[in-house]
């Protein structure tokens, strides 16, 4: 039965071999359509930009692990990205993308094995792109997400759990996620709720994902021990490619070469650098050295918070955004390392935090004098409705994730037992699983 159970994956593969050969995915139309190059060649560059950002979170995770943990850790973002590769292709694109299923998850047979997909209509949101360019950009969105999670669980999951744990993350939360808010049939975006560039599809999706993990896989065998990251410049080195690689995220999210897409630079560029400032501030105001870990950490909270409000708010209110979301994210470090919760690298006070304080402050501080899309101004300026809209997209989307996130966790571990034993985590992950060292 094990024997089975370790060719099961790579039969799982030649039958998308087979599904390739018989869907070629022809295209529909003549592909040279007369589209804004300016924007191609953005959202093109974009695209390299966003898929930047895995390896970058690879390298800022795996520098905080124990040395004997950084293969593992790292492995988990590159796989990631490797099984999203195919997954978008079969059925992913339209999971997202598809035919509307009642505003809360996309048809999986629209674009199936990427059909109508080269040569198709033009998105809504991205009329002057051809539709294959918008479908690689959304793929890469797709793959940090599950590999943002594995900081919850890292020192402790076996690889090939890993591996099914992100299937059927992408398929029970995030897809529905994703589609709910950026669909134009979604409920969350019927509802009002504004999402400039992921903060709830991506990060409140793995910061409450990894919340669920934290408390179902319970406290690993290191916990409460203290221990020396692996490798700080590569947590320095891993902040600088997400932060490089965000301008793709969150300026590519205007899907055009245009002056929204300027705003969403510069916000995201204020937000980050006032979160890194915020959070050495802050430590050194409470008697604590201002280290680089706590700068690196600081940087990337300011770059989750900004997302969702990125081509919303103005550049100065980018900063207050950056700012409250550091300094809340670090106390609810300092809760998280009282705790029992065994979260190893922070994502849910980080990313699920962040991405929480981000939607919050979308609803306060969007303004139509920025971008057009918004219909109801936020709090900041006097009206209601949008910072309401968010509250009830908060508490939906919160209460979908957790409950979500347990059952895939219980699903995966029914399959295939997730936990390493505790002989597996003693000689480290990298040994264990992979059978190799740095």
């Amino acid at each position: 039965m094990k024997n089975f159970k370790s060719k099961v994956p790579f039969i799982v593969l030649v039958g998308v071999v087979l599904l390739a050969v018989v869907f070629p995915s022809v295209p529909i139309n003549n592909i040279d359509n007369d589209f804004n190059h300016a924007d191609v060649a953005w959202m093109l560059t974009s695209t390299a930009l966003v898929m930047f950002m895995t390896p970058g979170l690879a390298y800022f995770y795996g520098g905080m692990v124990q040395k004997k943990n950084v293969i593992s850790t790292m492995m988990q973002s590159f796989v990631s990205m490797v099984i999203m590769a195919v997954l978008w292709i079969v059925f992913g694109f339209s999971l997202v993308f598809g035919e509307s299923l009642g505003g809360i998850v996309g048809n999986p047979t629209t674009y199936f094995m990427f059909k109508d997909v080269v040569g198709g209509a033009n998105w809504l949101s991205a009329p002057t792109i051809p539709l294959v360019i918008f479908a690689m950009y959304q793929l890469k969105f797709a793959m940090i997400a599950p590999a943002l999670i594995t900081g919850a669980f890292a020192e402790r999951v076996k690889f090939t759990s890993y591996i099914l744990f992100n299937v059927l993350f992408f398929i029970f939360i995030y897809a529905p996620l994703a589609h709910a808010t950026w669909h134009p049939d979604g409920i969350l975006l019927k509802l009002g709720v504004l999402d400039f560039a992921g903060g709830t599809v991506v990060h409140m999706s793995a910061g409450l994902t990894a919340l669920a993990a934290a408390i179902y896989l319970k406290k690993g065998k290191d916990h409460g021990k203290a221990h020396e990251p692996a490798n700080i410049p590569y947590v320095l080195l891993g902040a600088a490619l997400l932060w490089f690689g965000w301008y793709g995220f969150n300026a590519g999210s205007a899907f055009s070469a245009n002056e929204i897409a300027g705003v969403a630079l510069a916000t995201t560029s204020s937000a980050s650098g006032a979160g890194a400032l915020a959070w050495i501030f802050f430590d050194a105001a409470r008697g604590n050295k201002p280290s680089a870990l706590g700068l690196a950490i600081g940087l990337v909270v300011g770059l989750v918070a900004i997302t969702p409000a990125a081509g919303f708010v103005t550049v100065s209110h980018s900063i207050v955004i950056g700012v409250v979301a550091a300094v809340i994210s670090r106390l609810v470090v300092d809760w998280r390392t009282k705790s029992k919760l065994d979260d190893t690298l922070d994502v849910f006070p980080c990313h699920g935090v962040g991405g929480i304080i981000g939607m919050l402050f979308t609803g306060i501080f969007a303004t139509k004098s920025i971008n057009g899309a918004v219909e109801i101004n936020g709090l900041y300026y006097g009206e209601t409705g949008l910072f309401i809209a968010h509250l009830i997209g908060l508490l939906g989307a919160s209460v979908f994730t957790l409950v979500m996130a347990f059952l895939v966790l219980k699903m995966t571990d029914l399959i295939s037992p997730l936990r390493a034993t505790i002989e597996e985590e003693e000689i480290g992950m990298d040994i264990s699983q992979h059978g190799e060292k740095i």
